[in-house]
């Protein structure tokens, strides 16, 4: 393979898992259809939300089965269970919806198969691009994160213009386009291999550590330095995964941070809907519910393109901290964690639906942040050989705040909302109707960013010992 042909295959390679990764991101478009789907089949705030979370608890409890599949069958098989997958989910919610009725356990079970089929493809795109890119991984990664974070308000943004306020057409083209898009573009996954032309010197990278790369790898040469250390040969990449992560401190690290932040978002980015509901139907009693709908969308699209932003800000950005600035990927989860807070409190206090756009826009920009450079935080820890379980393993950690956190919103929000006749459920009290959920949800964003300032803290000690030990044996 000639080195331009290489090139071509690599980057193509990234346009379609971009593309595959525009198709992943729907089930954070939930809030956009959530209230009317709840509405027409009277389901309670707390049913909603389990439906939410079903989709959420597929996309990330299915990462380790859907990772071994993944990295043993590589990317294309994969790509193709979650083009399957978010046919067979999202096409019989659009049934129950038109029909208005289905029992919530298989509407459930749907939302599930949406959440599978979205980490399936998702795995894909991210290890075709770590791997054709191993020394720009911040950066190749960050395309298919970003498109991600913009699926949901590509969709929404079609709907609205195609089909305004039209939710079963939503459900229609959620179901058809989002498993085209995948199955398209299948054929362009290739994996290049990089043995043979593209080498790249290893004084660009730090192997200080004969099981570890951490996240800011330093440059081990520089002018003026002793013969030996130019002479230090570069030490093996980690492949380390599967149950090798559980005793290992810097995993226990990465999922913690995971856990206390994800979550966070997850609440807002499921309850955007209810949120704008709750404020327009105290604010002003006249709002009629087409108004209100486009106010959700309005939030979830918000939420979408600031994800959008945040993920590729985070990213590219994580790759010029590490090579030209010589710090840590860690301080892009850090300031993530910082507008999770300032989030949260903006959550709690503002009662003016004019203003909620400060709640989704910053709850965007910290999510896309916090998925934006993670990939490669974990690939700089335990290697790119076992990635795509890696991230499963790390996905766990939203199944369990995620639902936490959702479960408990929907809990607040139905204590003080009021049951009609005809079985319909609505909150009028504005922002008491969840602000409660919101300070729990601050209280996890102030904890993240102690356990991020004691990641920084730990690897700065952790490459401090690496660089002594590297100067005694030579």
């Amino acid at each position: 393979m000639s080195e331009k042909t290489h090139r071509t295959t690599r980057i193509v390679s990234v346009v379609a898992a971009t593309t595959i990764a525009l198709a992943c991101g729907t089930n954070y478009a939930y809030s956009a259809w959530a209230p009317q789907f709840a509405d027409r089949l009277q389901l309670s705030a707390v049913q909603s939300n389990i439906i939410g979370t079903a989709a959420n608890l597929g996309m990330y409890a299915s990462g380790i089965p859907m990772g071994i599949v993944t990295d043993k069958r590589g990317p294309r098989p994969s790509a193709l269970i979650g083009s399957v997958a978010l046919a067979a989910g999202y096409f019989p919610i659009r049934l129950a919806y038109d029909r208005g009725a289905m029992s919530v356990a298989l509407i459930t079970f749907c939302s599930f198969l949406t959440g599978v089929g979205s980490c399936a493809a998702f795995q894909a795109s991210l290890k075709v691009s770590a791997l054709n890119w191993p020394h720009h991984r911040g950066t190749a990664t960050a395309f298919p994160l970003a498109a991600f974070g913009l699926s949901a308000f590509f969709y929404t943004i079609v709907s609205r213009f195609a089909f305004a306020g039209n939710t079963s057409s939503l459900l229609l083209f959620l179901s058809l386009g989002t498993s085209c898009l995948v199955f398209v573009s299948v054929p362009f996954l290739a994996v290049v291999d990089h043995t043979t032309r593209y080498v790249v010197l290893p004084t660009t990278e730090d192997f200080s550590h004969p099981t570890r790369r951490d996240s800011n790898q330093l440059h081990r040469t520089k002018s003026g330095g002793s013969k030996h250390s130019a002479s230090i040969l570069p030490r093996q990449e980690p492949n380390i995964t599967g149950l090798a992560l559980l005793p290992r401190i810097d995993f226990w690290n990465l999922w913690m941070l995971c856990a206390l932040l994800t979550g966070v978002g997850l609440m807002t980015i499921n309850n955007i809907g209810n949120d704008a509901q709750a404020l327009w139907a105290h604010y002003d009693d006249t709002a009629s519910k087409d108004f209100i709908a486009k106010r959700q969308l309005m939030h979830v699209s918000i939420i979408s393109f600031l994800s959008f932003l945040g993920r590729l800000a985070s990213g590219v950005g994580s790759d010029v901290l590490v090579k030209r600035l010589h710090m840590s990927r860690f301080w892009c989860v850090l300031t993530s964690a910082a507008i999770f807070a300032l989030a949260q409190f903006c959550g709690a206090r503002i009662e003016n639906p004019n203003h909620l756009w400060a709640v989704s826009g910053l709850t965007g920009l910290a999510y896309g942040a916090l998925f934006g450079v993670f990939p490669a935080l974990v690939v700089d820890a335990f290697g790119v050989g076992g990635f795509s379980v890696n991230w499963g393993f790390m996905t766990l950690a939203p199944v369990v705040s995620g639902n936490v956190f959702n479960i408990w919103y929907g809990a607040i929000y139905d204590a003080h909302s009021d049951v009609g006749r005809d079985g319909d459920r609505a909150c009028a009290e504005g922002l008491a109707c969840y602000r409660s959920a919101y300070w729990v949800t601050l209280v996890s964003s102030v904890l993240g960013i102690l356990v991020c300032l004691w990641c920084i803290k730990h690897e700065h000690s952790a490459k401090s010992k690496d660089i002594q030990d590297d100067h005694r044996e030579a």
